[in-house]
């Protein structure tokens, strides 16, 4: 598996685990999800254009 499909795995993860916060009501645990998402969302953009932002 590329890194590019595991960061889609990944941000596919963190999209469901945030959904299920944001119905448990758990608001900060639903913005760091959604911090980490956006992360890990760019940094699978940059992998596709094959670039490496140096993001882990």
């Amino acid at each position: 598996m590329s890194r590019g499909e595991e960061l889609k795995e990944l941000a596919s993860d963190l999209s469901r685990a945030a959904e299920r916060a944001r119905r448990l009501g758990l608001p900060t645990t639903l913005y760091l999800l959604s911090m980490a998402l956006v992360e890990v969302r760019e940094a699978g953009a940059a992998a596709d254009d094959g670039g490496d932002d140096g993001a882990a």
